[in-house]
């Protein structure tokens, strides 16, 4: 499957709990890189609940001498009892900067992971800020825009998806995500609002995606709850969209 970006419009609808679930229920071997530019590691404060130490990360890997290859494997870290490597974002959104050189090289390496059996999940924030991975967001397999269905988060995902529509970003694919379907609004009145598809939807299941976003205990069934269905659900769809495309792709190559 390879590289599968998630980005927000604004606010907090559940990047990095969306793709940390969707790691650790991935089916793969995954790295998930915490590319996001506002600095600070949610899997370290949230996940981890501050037991984790730092250890390196981005700005390791975008400052080291070796080659990126190598400072990749030396700053991936693993989270124990799952196929799940991570890579930790930056510490202060002031390296972000820092890091504008790290993305094209970085993607073309994370690209290359598919050839040993490991794919990748990047969260990537918000969209527009200073130090946004957008060499990520443009090459990825598939870009996703996570999104709640209020009025609100859809009118500020909606001037990205009409400058994704017009190709003012480059993007290989693109879609939505939507986390509470039908509060208010369906995943269909969502696509047809944005004019862009919606390639997977995720209950609004805050005790569970407490596991993710802060680390909380688990709760009853959470193994069987909506959450752990919508994950399961959200990868195969991300999955059929991905392999799709690259039919498509490899058809249309066909003289």
């Amino acid at each position: 499957m390879a590289v599968v970006a998630f980005t927000s419009a604004s606010g907090s609808p559940g990047v990095t709990t969306t793709a940390l679930g969707l790691a650790l229920t991935w089916p793969r071997p995954v790295l998930l890189v915490e590319a996001d530019p506002t600095g600070g590691s949610g899997l370290l404060a949230g996940y981890f609940r501050g037991t984790r130490e730092y250890v390196g990360g981005l700005i390791e890997l975008a400052l080291t001498s070796s080659s990126i290859h190598d400072g990749l494997a030396e700053v991936s870290q693993r989270i124990e009892g799952s196929e799940v490597s991570y890579v930790a974002g930056t510490r202060s959104h002031t390296q972000a900067p820092a890091l504008r050189d790290l993305w094209q090289p970085l993607y073309e390496e994370l690209a290359d992971l598919e050839s040993t059996g490991q794919d990748v999940i990047v969260d990537a924030g918000r969209l527009g800020l200073v130090g946004s991975p957008e060499p990520l967001l443009a090459n990825a397999d598939l870009t996703l825009i996570v999104t709640r269905t209020t009025l609100p988060a859809i009118s500020a995902v909606r001037s990205w998806a009409d400058s994704i529509q017009r190709g003012t970003f480059d993007w290989q694919q693109s879609g939505v995500l939507v986390v509470g379907e039908g509060e208010p609004y369906s995943a269909r009145e969502v696509s047809q609002a944005l004019n862009s598809p919606v390639v997977a939807t995720l209950p609004d299941d805050p005790e569970s995606a407490a596991v993710f976003s802060r680390g909380a205990h688990l709760p009853k069934r959470f193994e069987t709850g909506p959450l752990a269905r919508g994950l399961q659900a959200a990868i195969a769809a991300i999955h059929s969209t991905v392999s799709r495309r690259r039919s498509d792709l490899l058809e249309g190559a066909r003289p």
